[in-house]
């Protein structure tokens, strides 16, 4: 397509957003007020997928060796764990190194722990981290196979909750989303489709004199895109101020170390190119669909 083509197509489509007037002014305060919506539960579920997947970083598997087990079996059972496919991490504690840790984590009531220092009950354990979090249930039930390991534990209801509601969390948003998305193009394609009926006359002499369907389609993709990148421009402005607020005030979310949003930059950026992108999209998708079917050429 030729330069020239291209901003004969630009023009008349910013023109025919410029004519429209109070129906362009209604279709772009629709798409704002579904793109709030969509911004709003992009930002909920980028997020949430962000915590997700930190919480499951956490995710770790602790195989307690038998007591009586000699060192070279321990040898024997951190090669045997090395050998199972997806294992990230592998670091062995002590018993004495278990109880430091134990009596850390339970503050002042863990010195009541000191009087095991030399009658030492605990075991010890190699920590074991799966590449995949999802696959630590497996590599979980492989250790637990090896001789000399007395007991295997990951919280197995914990995690299996954990990314339950993860992929349950990430489907509704997903859902809701899209959901959005289409109504938007609902909207921008009713737009278009009376642009189209209001000019229908035009279009006619303008195929008459040889105007090819691509010509004619053009100009109301440009218009849906403009309409669509106008409709975000208030809920990028909207979401980012809000999200900026969020990030200055987290005094209550600071007080739990696993609830951390993404950072305000680059997320700022990232989130206003979606916000665009979408809006560009459902523009074109909803003039497309409204040409398509109302454009009788």
């Amino acid at each position: 397509m030729k330069f020239n083509t291209v901003k004969r197509h630009f023009k008349e489509g910013a023109r025919n957003t410029w004519r429209n007037g109070w129906m362009t002014v209604a279709s772009v305060g629709a798409v704002t007020t579904t793109l709030i919506l969509v911004g709003v539960f992009l930002v909920l579920m980028l997020n949430l997928n962000h915590i997700a997947g930190e919480l499951e970083k956490d995710v770790q598997i602790k195989a307690l060796v038998e007591i009586t087990a000699e060192e070279i079996d321990v040898d024997q059972i951190e090669e045997e764990i090395s050998g199972i496919s997806g294992v990230q991490s592998i670091e062995f504690l002590t018993k004495e190194e278990e109880l430091e840790n134990l009596m850390e984590s339970m503050g002042d009531q863990g010195q009541a722990w000191g009087l095991y220092e030399q009658d030492n009950p605990l075991n010890d354990a190699f920590v074991v981290k799966a590449t995949d979090p999802l696959e630590t249930e497996r590599i979980a039930n492989e250790i637990e196979q090896i001789d000399s390991i007395y007991r295997v534990n990951y919280g197995q209801e914990y995690v299996d909750s954990l990314f339950k509601f993860n992929e349950y969390a990430r489907n509704i948003g997903l859902a809701l989303i899209i959901s959005l998305v289409f109504t938007a193009i609902f909207l921008i394609s009713n737009t278009i489709k009376i642009t189209i009926l209001a000019r229908k006359k035009e279009i006619g002499i303008m195929k008459l004199v040889g105007a090819t369907n691509n010509f004619i389609r053009w100009p109301f993709f440009v218009e849906g895109m403009l309409l669509g990148v106008f409709g975000s421009l208030l809920p990028i402005a909207v979401i980012l101020v809000g999200y900026y607020f969020l990030t200055q005030n987290l005094d209550i979310l600071q007080q739990f170390d696993f609830v951390t949003i993404l950072p305000f930059y680059p997320f700022a950026i990232q989130v206003s190119a979606l916000i665009i992108g979408i809006g560009a999209t459902i523009g074109v998708w909803g003039s497309l669909m409204s040409v398509r079917k109302f454009l009788k050429v």
